[in-house]
């Protein structure tokens, strides 16, 4: 099961490819965000079976508002390359 934080890349959809943050998962969805198209305000609903788990999760400090979501991502994902 996904925990609140765990950074996750989308496999399905329309924002295939894109990092996002989990904000609340169950056993079938999780509730995700990215600060920029998805804002901590309006998640998305994701499939579990479309998002591929990455080992860092983020801290509350990083997820306290959509500018630091942002740049708690473009971290990640700069550091993945």
């Amino acid at each position: 099961m996904l925990e609140k934080g765990r950074v996750v890349r989308s496999l399905a959809g329309r924002d295939s490819g894109y990092l996002l943050a989990v904000i609340s998962a169950d056993d079938k969805t999780a509730q995700v965000c990215d600060g920029k198209e998805r804002p901590l305000g309006r998640p998305k609903r994701k499939n579990i079976r479309h998002i591929e788990p990455l080992a860092r999760i983020l801290t509350e400090d990083e997820m306290r508002s959509d500018r630091a979501l942002k740049k708690a991502l473009a971290c990640v994902k700069n550091g993945l390359k």
